[in-house]
């Protein structure tokens, strides 16, 4: 069976860190819970603008 998630590693500004961090903690999120449901919306709406 395939793993649901895989781990990754990226390099993001400090300032954008803080900012996801507090939209997340709003949120009652975790911050990787919070980038992936930021990203999934992103995905999503961009697979329909083409």
């Amino acid at each position: 069976m395939k793993p649901l998630k895989t781990k990754v590693s990226i390099t993001l500004d400090v300032d954008l860190v803080d900012a996801i961090k507090e939209l997340a903690e709003n949120d009652d999120r975790s911050f990787s819970q919070y980038i992936n449901i930021v990203l999934k919306e992103w995905v999503a709406r961009k697979g329909n603008s083409d």
